[in-house]
Order: C-alpha cells, then sequence, then structure tokens
C-alpha cells in the first residue's frame, strides 16, 4: 500500500501582485452568438466577470448577447443570476452592478442576411454611447449548423473587415464532424477571416493543470532528460465521467465519445505532453511543435480501437439508467458513450512507446488525468528479496501522475524502503502536489484564460486549422468503420463500472493494464 506525502507551498513565498498593464485588452465588444443557450450562462460570463474582479477587463467593454428568442432586458439579469449561481461570485460584490450594466442583447435569426445590417448598427450606436473602441471579438456559442452562415453574413454586412480596431472569431467545437467537413467549415471560415483572427476554442487548454504540462517539462531540469522512449514504458490519458448525457441526446447522437473528447481534447493534451521544447511560447512556435506531433502519428489501424456503450448500473451509490434510456435517445442506439484507442508517435523521442487514451461516460469516478509510466530497472535484484507475504511482494513501476480534474495536482510514486522490515522491503510511496492547497481554491473555469487571450489576439492555447484537419485525418476511418458496422453487443458496460472488457483487453495484449491516479491497476 502506497503512502502519501503531501506537498504544498506556502502562500507567503508566491509572488504579490503583479503588473497587469499589458495583458489588459483594448477597448471593445464582445458579441456571443447563442446567447440563450446554457454555455453563456454557465462558463462565459462568470468568466468574464472573474477577469472583471482580477482588473483584467478594459473600462470600456460592452457584451452583447444574439440569440433567436426576443429576451430584452430580462437577459441581463439571467446573466447576472449564472453569474451568481455558478461563478462562486458574491451578490455584494461591489463590480457586480457596473459589470451587468454593460451586458445586453440582440435578437437575431443566425441564417437571415437581412437581420445582420440592424446589428451592425446596434453595436456602433452602442460604442458611439460608451465610447467604446472599434475592437470586436465574435463569439460562436451556436449549434454548429450555424457557424458558416453566421460567418458569411458578417462577412457580407461588412463586420469581419473594419476600417479601424482588432476584429476576432471564437468557434466553439465541435469544428466538423469528419474530415471533409472540417476542411469545407475552414475553406468557409477563411473566406471571410483570415487565419490570424480565427480562434478555435477548447476548454481543455484553458485549464490550469494542462498549461502546466509545459511548465512541469521544460521548467525542471530533471524530468526533461527522461522524457523520451529510452525512460517511459507507456502514458496513458484518461477523461472519465460519472455523469451521463446530461439531456443532451441529440446532440450526443451525433457525436459519441470519439467526436466529443478524443478526437479534439484529448489529441491537444497528447500535443503538450509529446511535443518537442518550442523556440518560445508564442502561438506559432507552441503550435507548430503539437503538429509535428500529430503529424507523426501513423494510421491507427481498426484493432487498436474500441467503443462501449453504458447499461443501468449504480453511480455514487444511486441507480442510474442506461443510455439506451435516457431521454431523446434511440433505443436501438450504436453511439458509443465510451471509446479508448492505441496510437504509437514514429518519431526519435517517441518511437515505441504505446499512448493509450479514453474517455467515456457514467464510469466509476469523474477523473481526467495523464499517468507515465517508467520503464523498471534492468536488474530487479530487490524482486529477489521480496517476500510473499511482505507488504509489497513486487517492485512497481516509477509513475507521474498529472491530475487535471477534480482534484488538480501531480503525484511522483516511487520507491522506498519500509522502516522496521527484515531485509529490504521496498514498497511505493507518492509526493503528491495540490494546487488547492499550494496555491487555494481557484473560482477560474477556464475560460477565463482563453477569453483573455483572444481578446489580446494570443492563438497559443486555440487549435490551428491544420491541426484539426491533421487530427481529423487520424480518426474519420475509425468512425466510418464504426459506422458501417453495427455493435454486436450494447451496451457492453454497466454504469459505474471502469468501462467495456474490451477496452482491458487493448492494454492486456501489451501485457499492461489502465492505471488510476495514483498508478494502481484497476
Amino acid at each position: 500500500m502506497a503512502t502519501t506525502v503531501q506537498m504544498s507551498v506556502n502562500p507567503s513565498d508566491l509572488p504579490q501582485g503583479h503588473d497587469a498593464a499589458e495583458k489588459i485588452p483594448g477597448p471593445g465588444i464582445m458579441v456571443i452568438f447563442g446567447a440563450s443557450g446554457d454555455l453563456t450562462k454557465r462558463k462565459l460570463l462568470p468568466a468574464l466577470f472573474h477577469l472583471e474582479q482580477s482588473n483584467l477587463l478594459p473600462k470600456d467593454f460592452a457584451i452583447v448577447g444574439v440569440a433567436r428568442r426576443p429576451l430584452g432586458n430580462e437577459f441581463a439579469e439571467d446573466m447576472k443570476d449564472g453569474i451568481l449561481k455558478f461563478g462562486s461570485v458574491d451578490a455584494t460584490d461591489p463590480k457586480l452592478e457596473e459589470f451587468v450594466a454593460k451586458i445586453s442583447y440582440h435578437a437575431l435569426q443566425f441564417d437571415d442576411a437581412s437581420g445582420y445590417p440592424g446589428l451592425k448598427d446596434a453595436l456602433d450606436k452602442l460604442a458611439a454611447e460608451k465610447k467604446i473602441g472599434p475592437d470586436r471579438l465574435f463569439y460562436l456559442a451556436t449549434a454548429p449548423e450555424y457557424f458558416a452562415p453566421i460567418i458569411e453574413n458578417l462577412g457580407a454586412s461588412g463586420m469581419a473587415h473594419p476600417e479601424q480596431g482588432k476584429i476576432g472569431v471564437v468557434i466553439e467545437k465541435p469544428f466538423g464532424h469528419d474530415l471533409d467537413s472540417a476542411r469545407e467549415l475552414n475553406r468557409q471560415v477563411n473566406a471571410v477571416f483570415p487565419e490570424s483572427q480565427v480562434f478555435r476554442i477548447d476548454h481543455y487548454l484553458g485549464k490550469e493543470t494542462v498549461q502546466n504540462v509545459l511548465a512541469f517539462r521544460f521548467a525542471n531540469g530533471i524530468f526533461e532528460p527522461v522524457w523520451n522512449r529510452n525512460f517511459i514504458d507507456n502514458i496513458q490519458i484518461t477523461a472519465a465521467e460519472d455523469i451521463g448525457i446530461e439531456g443532451r441526446g441529440p446532440f450526443y447522437e451525433k457525436a459519441g465519445a470519439l467526436r466529443d473528447i478524443i478526437q479534439n481534447h484529448m489529441m491537444e493534451v497528447l500535443g503538450f505532453v509529446t511535443m518537442e521544447p518550442p523556440s518560445s511560447f508564442e502561438a506559432e512556435a507552441v503550435r507548430r511543435e503539437k503538429v509535428k506531433v500529430w503529424q507523426a502519428i501513423p494510421s491507427i489501424p481498426i484493432t487498436n480501437a474500441v467503443r462501449g456503450q453504458y447499461g443501468p448500473g449504480i453511480v455514487g451509490g444511486q441507480k442510474v439508467i442506461g443510455y439506451r434510456e435516457e431521454e431523446r435517445v434511440n433505443p436501438e442506439s450504436g453511439t458509443e458513450t465510451y471509446a479508448a484507442v492505441k496510437l504509437e508517435i514514429e518519431n526519435w523521442r517517441w518511437a515505441g512507446v504505446p499512448f493509450y487514451l479514453r474517455a467515456g461516460k457514467r464510469l466509476k469516478k469523474r477523473a481526467t488525468e495523464i499517468t507515465i509510466q517508467f520503464k523498471q530497472p534492468p536488474l530487479l535484484i530487490f524482486n529477489r528479496m521480496q517476500s510473499s507475504s511482505a507488504p509489497c511482494p513486487e517492485i512497481q513501476p516509477n509513475i507521474i501522475s498529472i491530475r487535471i480534474q477534480p482534484d488538480d495536482g501531480i503525484a511522483l510514486r516511487f520507491g522506498t524502503k519500509v522502516p522496521n522490515t527484515p531485509g529490504m522491503t521496498v514498497c511505493p510511496v507518492n509526493m503528491d502536489f495540490s494546487y488547492a492547497q499550494a496555491f487555494g481554491q481557484q473560482r477560474a473555469n477556464g475560460y477565463e484564460r482563453l477569453l483573455l487571450d483572444a481578446m489580446l489576439g494570443d492563438q497559443t492555447l486555440f487549435s490551428h486549422r491544420d491541426g484539426v484537419e491533421i487530427n481529423w485525418a487520424h480518426y474519420t476511418p475509425i468512425l466510418q468503420a464504426w459506422a458501417a458496422k453495427k455493435p454486436e453487443v450494447f451496451p457492453n458496460y454497466f454504469a459505474g463500472s471502469w468501462g467495456p472488457d474490451c477496452s482491458d483487453r487493448l492494454l492486456e495484449k501489451d501485457g499492461r493494464k489502465w492505471k488510476n491516479s495514483l498508478g494502481k491497476p484497476e
């Protein structure tokens, strides 16, 4: 049994304040299309208010929600409720009312070109009244079928190319549903907005722990020298959720776990874990190194991809229904709620190291983490000395576990001699660093950094069109093969388990097992 040693940081040792002047965007307006949806209320507005609390928004700034329903003044009050409920904000915060006063609403049919001149006039009038500069950031939080019409209409109405000011467009995922659709969407977007103005957002890259992968690797001299095929046995990336589809039946029926999580979120995380050191942390340098890694991944054999769908089970002590019983789901659905793949990277650093990626709904617990397992020493003399009755009969490999959520942190497992035992009994211990313990609880939801970067024009944490297309090229053949052959046995795992047996066999044929956050086999 492993012992855990907690690692923390003394708050008095942390930098006290910083000069954020150069990090504040210029005056402008953020226009959120699809503003009546949950994303705006739960994530975007709370994140913007957190930026306001941190004095990272310009004084002259406005938010305009755009959706099809005639909401009027009630929109701002609804957003205020969202900020209080989902942003951990005190209702007495002196900045709240002033911030809410910056929120307005404009009703518009997204695919109706005749309505866009009216939106342009409304934005120009608002800018004149509030003395706001010409910068505009358009955020597309709509259903994917509206991305292209909105882009086209912004261009046709003259809002994409003003005479002055910076213009950007933020596009939520899913960016396409396969390689062909992603290419076509890229063509439509770049016909109006040059790539330098396009921000394809992936909220995983807003998470501090994901960004910290780069700091962990490149700011510490003890890790990067062993971050390669000579020392690492395998790397696992897990995105497990204990929740179901949360009423999003129509969306999930079209998406599935491979499209929803692995093709985008997990490939971005994989890029940070495996990329070469960039020449700088400027956007172009970082994105170039990620693209090199993705290009080095050979075609993934269909035998290296498995899928699953949850049936009824018990999660957190409560009985839950299976996927096919969820609201607005086909009772004979073949959509996967679990997917796992094995891939390799054919370059000098990673040749021969397997990478295992898995994502699923209704699993045993919520956990998103990266597990790096190191090779065993070549001569395990300690195994000869371990007694079968000892607490640790075999030497365990060293593990680095980077927890992205929910308990953000990093754990390092290594072996040490157990005191007061005869001979040389070695058991694993864990040095465990927790973000919450070291730096305090964070109210941020991950969108704060991404929204600020988009307003500043920094594309480092956003996806480039080349990366999007490369990753769709990896997974489109798998999706096509799955679509052509209905799964024989669905559902094939109980809600509250760790997924289907076929996922375990994916590793067992290599003599490996899935690991949890402390490196223990499940």
